[in-house]
């Protein structure tokens, strides 16, 4: 798997939350030989031994249930002890959510349907936004608490987190809750992880101003993940093949942050290298898998 990322062109590389425990050894002895440079780990990795498939949400720390917020600490404790293993610089995390229903889901069926910005889907959006804001700040406050736990045990590894843009409306933390966010918590390992794919949908869906909230948030900026969309919600997809103004977003980061390309498992060996190619063109070499 990893000589395979290799021979792409990509010479660092992110381990994802699918990686099942007894991988690890294999990608151990290969990171030991000197082959390979892994940058950074996505929450929760490796997959617990418990979970079937690939789940970054199969444990919350916004939870109403105090024994799942506790597992979910406890096991990115050990993401994090992998991390430090590995020589890894960070670990993503994903927050966990609001209860407020699928509402993303349906705003997108809307769209595909050509109901955007319709009465039907601006009463759908504003309904949404009222219960979030009633509803978040409990949730809210849990994964603070988490995170406070989970930021004072990395700062003794030595491992930044990042805390990822969501793509779903209902999960935590929203564009307007990231600020105040690091703000409280004011550690310099915890910072903002950013997802191409994810935040573009928001912005498809009215909910966010791509290149406005790049602007804002990019001091706080640790990194993201590449990839591309196209109209409304088709993520994934290599970039410069979907509708993400790529030549307007990235002058607006800072120089040398950490960029992790996530692609579809659909996507070719052409279209990753094709899209690697046009990227180190315009861009130099930041680039990881």
């Amino acid at each position: 798997m990893l000589q395979e990322l290799i021979d792409l062109g990509f010479e660092n590389v992110e381990l994802g939350h699918g990686i099942r425990l007894p991988l690890m050894e294999g990608i151990t002895k290969f990171y030991d030989a000197g082959k390979v440079h892994i940058t950074t780990l996505h929450n929760f990795c490796p997959l617990p031994i418990e979970i079937l498939r690939a789940s970054p949400d199969c444990y919350q720390f916004s939870s109403h249930r105090p024994q799942e917020r506790e597992r979910a600490v406890k096991l990115t404790f050990q993401t994090i002890d992998f991390a430090a293993r590995l020589g890894a610089q960070l670990v993503v995390l994903h927050l966990g959510h609001v209860p407020i229903g699928r509402v993303t889901d349906q705003l997108t069926t809307m769209a595909e349907e050509g109901k955007i910005f319709s009465r039907e889907y601006c009463k759908l959006k504003v309904k949404a936004v009222q219960a979030r804001e009633k509803f978040a700040p409990l949730y809210l406050e849990r994964s603070k608490e988490a995170l406070k736990k989970i930021a004072d045990y990395a700062a003794t590894k030595n491992i930044k987190l990042g805390v990822e843009g969501r793509q779903g409306y209902e999960e935590i933390p929203s564009e307007r809750e990231v600020i105040p966010l690091l703000d409280e918590l004011a550690m310099p390992n915890v910072g903002y992880w950013h997802d191409f794919g994810h935040i573009q949908i928001k912005h498809n869906l009215g909910f966010v101003d791509h290149a406005e909230w790049l602007a804002k948030i990019s001091p706080r900026f640790f990194g993201g993940h590449l990839h591309d969309t196209s109209w409304p919600c088709n993520d994934h997809r290599a970039p410069f093949t979907g509708g993400i103004d790529y030549n307007k977003l990235i002058p607006l980061l800072p120089k040398n942050c950490l960029f992790v390309w996530e692609m579809s498992p659909r996507r070719t060996r052409e279209e990753i290298t094709e899209a690697l190619a046009k990227w180190k063109a315009r861009f130099g070499e930041q680039a990881d898998d």
